[in-house]
């Protein structure tokens, strides 16, 4: 448990952002399995609108430094291959 005014302050600080990360991480992977499923279903045009609504809000998390921004990358252009295959 924190003792100082300034130790408790960081622990609050750090409560917030880890509940926003944790946010901003589970709706980014919700809309990556979206995009996965689209694609296993082989419906070219749901795909195509969910790797729309995926790849802004991959580069944001990138963006805020949730995820690495090599990793951001790599996953949109893995998602965008496996839409363009099924189209």
């Amino acid at each position: 448990m924190a003792n100082h005014k300034s130790a408790i302050k960081r622990n609050k600080q750090n409560e917030k952002r880890a509940a926003r990360n944790r946010h901003i991480r589970s709706t980014m992977r919700t809309l990556v399995k979206q995009v996965r499923e689209a694609v296993a279903s082989g419906d070219a045009g749901a795909a195509q609108a969910a790797l729309q609504r995926a790849v802004p809000y991959i580069d944001k998390s990138a963006g805020k430094g949730i995820i690495h921004k090599a990793t951001a990358s790599r996953k949109i252009a893995r998602l965008t291959k496996l839409v363009n295959a099924v189209a």
